[in-house]
């Protein structure tokens, strides 16, 4: 069987913004200036690095207080060191995680949200709860897809 999709016209779902090409003066910008709808908006990369595969769930596990890292990658499973390890630090970066080593031996590193990520939490709960209330309606619309 095959699917044939009409092309609507597509609303613009973005008012027009200060918010066209990234800039080393970026945090001079107020958070209006800024629109994730608009195609050169950096903030994009700010949705890129929140919706990505991992850093929900680390979000979610780090929501009720700081975990060592193997503690972490238990809690999420399915993830390597690597990647793990990748994301925190992007995280870090991003001002949404504190990381304090501990010198011993193994050394200790611990994670834990600032008070930016701690802003994500009810978001990303949000997400969670909803993706546990409607996964089995959404596998069972992509299993009635695949087999048409």
């Amino acid at each position: 069987m095959s699917r044939t999709h009409t092309q609507a016209a597509t609303p613009t779902l973005h008012a027009p913004s200060t918010c066209t090409e990234p800039s080393t003066k970026l945090t001079a910008l107020r958070a209006n200036d800024y629109d994730v709808m608009a195609p050169a908006c950096p903030s994009r990369t700010v949705l890129r690095h929140l919706t990505d595969r991992w850093t929900p769930l680390i979000v979610a596990n780090l929501e009720a207080g700081p975990l060592r890292f193997g503690q972490l990658r238990e809690a999420i499973g399915g993830i390597t060191a690597k990647v793990l390890t990748q994301t925190l630090r992007s995280m870090e970066r991003d001002g949404l995680v504190t990381r304090e080593a501990i010198a011993s031996i193994p050394p200790q590193v611990t994670y834990e949200l600032t008070a930016l990520g701690h802003t994500l939490t009810d978001p990303i709960l949000a997400l969670r709860d909803w993706v546990n209330d409607h996964a089995g309606e959404v596998l069972a619309a992509r299993e009635a897809y695949d087999a048409s």
